[in-house]
């Protein structure tokens, strides 16, 4: 039997955190598939050459037969062709030499909360065409705030801060529902394309978005002093922007600190508006639970202090908060018949 079930299982189940700069897709209970949200097709037959990791080496460096594609910015599908052979080709490593045919896939697909109707369609269909027969949409917050492990269905206030690649995502939860939300294009992306800026207008060096990112990574920062876990200079090396001569420039956190200045204080400044927004009993809940703070931009250094600071309300970074959103919708897709906010 279990042979048989393996080899001829009529119906698959996936939950797809599908992310503006990472897609995971969870099976059974794991993670199965972490891979950028990038994908390589040939510019002449529209045919994919490369799909995730692959396809991101790639980038920035194709020659005129390939062109490489992030299928969705600010958290919604921006090429929709891209975007269902994206999933198409992460779909087939899920079950890449473990079945003899393909099966019918159930979905559960974490999407923003600012999603408009036709942005939602968009998802759907591109779920469909890439073989989804039984798709259930879940709003980023709510899956963020399951993979964190808070209880949505409780009467009980509970703040989600889920900083993406493309958007931020605010919402206060209770009862298995959004009370206030509010989803902003301000996010890692946008971190991203400060530093390329900042790196241009005060080093005179150009810099590759992958490049910004590693600055990112490697020194990013939200406060000016960290006193503790400095992180050591990085150096940057680039061609000089009139000159075209090379340049090799070490950045420190304090810098990227006051260059992400602007875009942190709109997050502050949308999670203030939340807050706002929220019942006195709710307000009364998240004073004392404390706001959860998930997805790649909570693991900027120090974020979680300078919020705290700003806001007086507590601040947690979630573990592993990468993986919030994806493991929510892998807990709703094992709950479908219980969780009504899932969307059809």
């Amino acid at each position: 039997m279990g042979i048989f079930s393996k080899f001829f299982s009529f119906t698959q189940e996936l939950a797809i955190d599908l992310g503006t700069a990472n897609t995971i897709i969870i099976s059974d209970g794991e993670i199965v598939v972490n891979e950028p949200s990038v994908v390589a097709l040939d510019r002449h037959s529209e045919k994919m050459v490369a799909v995730g990791g692959r396809a991101k080496q790639m980038y920035e460096k194709t020659n005129d037969k390939i062109r490489v594609i992030r299928p969705l910015r600010d958290g919604v599908i921006a090429d929709f062709n891209a975007c269902e052979q994206m999933m198409r080709g992460l779909i087939k490593m899920v079950h890449r030499g473990k079945r003899l045919f393909s099966p019918s896939l159930r979905m559960v697909i974490g999407v923003p909360s600012g999603s408009t109707e036709v942005e939602l369609r968009a998802v759907r269909d591109s779920a469909e065409h890439a073989g989804g027969r039984d798709i259930y949409l879940l709003f980023e917050p709510m899956a963020a705030a399951i993979g964190v492990g808070i209880d949505v269905q409780a009467p009980e206030g509970n703040m989600i801060v889920d900083i993406g690649g493309g958007t931020t995502e605010i919402a206060v939860i209770s009862l298995g529902g959004i009370v206030s939300n509010n989803s902003i294009k301000m996010a890692g992306d946008d971190f991203t394309a400060d530093i390329q800026e900042y790196m241009s207008r005060q080093h005179n060096v150009k810099v590759s978005e992958r490049m910004a990112e590693r600055i990112k990574i490697h020194v990013g920062a939200a406060l000016t002093d960290l006193s503790e876990n400095e992180p050591e200079d990085y150096v940057v090396h680039g061609p000089n922007k009139i000159t075209a001569l090379p340049m090799e420039v070490p950045v420190c956190y304090q810098e990227i600190a006051h260059c992400l200045e602007k875009s942190i204080a709109r997050i502050e400044m949308a999670v203030l508006s939340a807050l706002e927004n929220t019942p006195p009993e709710l307000y009364a809940d998240i004073v004392k639970n404390g706001i959860y703070l998930t997805g790649g931009g909570a693991l900027l250094r120090g974020l979680d202090k300078r919020l705290t600071d700003k806001i007086n309300i507590k601040f947690h970074v979630a573990e592993d908060p990468l993986l919030c959103v994806a493991r929510g919708t892998g807990i709703a897709l094992k709950n479908v018949e219980n969780y009504t906010f899932l969307m059809r």
